[in-house]
């Protein structure tokens, strides 16, 4: 059974080898050391799910200074456990997470042509398009989502 928890430091590894595994369709190897970077940091909620004690997914979301919005950060999945359903189960949990922030009425998110249609799915919209936004071949759609009336909740 798939859990998710909160991020630890003793993580890191394991999060990066899930970003080398979707490189160079999801992710181009340049991004890596940003990656890197955030996880080091680490100033925002950041989940992980464990399947059989390996970490298989993570993301997490950083409220924006206007204090309405959520975005989305980091979430990848296994490259090869895609289309199991991890990417939609990181996904609700994320979104929980932003919903659960008082104040927080919408959420965004930077991701490319290959993991748009799968964020339409839960809601979002593509406000803009930047070709080879991330990197050559890597499109970015810049997308959103608005929460009802009450916030979500």
């Amino acid at each position: 059974m798939d859990s998710v928890r909160p991020y630890e430091p003793g993580d890191r590894d394991a999060c990066l080898d899930l970003f080398d595994s979707n490189v160079p369709v999801f992710f181009d190897v340049s991004e890596r050391e940003g990656f890197a970077e955030f996880l080091d940091e680490m100033r925002w909620p950041y989940q992980v799910i464990v399947r059989d004690g390996r970490i298989v997914a993570c993301g997490g979301h950083a409220v924006e200074a206007d204090g309405v919005t959520a975005a989305l950060c980091w979430g990848m999945v296994d490259g090869r456990l895609h289309g199991e359903g991890l990417g939609r189960r990181l996904t609700e949990a994320r979104l929980a997470a932003a919903r659960a922030v008082r104040g927080v009425t919408a959420v965004r998110l930077d991701t490319s042509q290959h993991t748009e249609g799968f964020y339409r799915r839960f809601g979002f919209t593509v406000e803009a398009v930047t070709t080879d936004g991330f990197s050559p071949g890597i499109d970015k759609y810049e997308m959103r989502l608005v929460f009802g009336d009450d916030g979500g909740r």
